[in-house]
């Protein structure tokens, strides 16, 4: 099942589903968690999240399929968009391709200025 969180559970989502991943062995370091935003680059160029404790990745939902090999399944992931459908389109396809700890960001980077972050250009 895919997670639904609001921006400002962000965070602390990506935290906790870090730590309670038990990510592999003593001597290997835990995979970051990842905010990974799916909009196109116009988007992203037009307002964007500072990370805060996670890692950010900017990959178009139309480019995931032939991107794949570049995220981690072992890493929690939560998808961004501006409103949240493609997000959580994007969250659903991780899920099916073995990717256990997924979230999608509900209302997208829209609700993220209104709820953390007022700076976030709206558009």
């Amino acid at each position: 099942m895919i997670a639904r969180i609001q921006p400002a559970q962000v965070k602390s989502w990506l935290q906790s589903s870090a730590t309670e991943a038990g990510t592999g062995e003593p001597s290997q370091p835990a995979a970051l968690p990842l905010l990974l935003d799916v909009r196109e680059p116009w988007e992203f160029q037009t307002a964007s999240v500072t990370p805060d404790g996670y890692t950010m990745a900017q990959m178009p939902m139309r480019s995931i399929p032939a991107r794949l090999q570049e995220l981690d399944p072992e890493q929690p992931i939560a998808c961004l968009c501006h409103h949240g459908a493609r997000s959580a389109q994007v969250a659903h396809y991780l899920a099916q391709q073995g990717f256990s700890r997924v979230a999608n960001v509900e209302g997208g980077i829209e609700a993220w200025s209104l709820q953390v972050d007022p700076s976030v250009p709206r558009y």
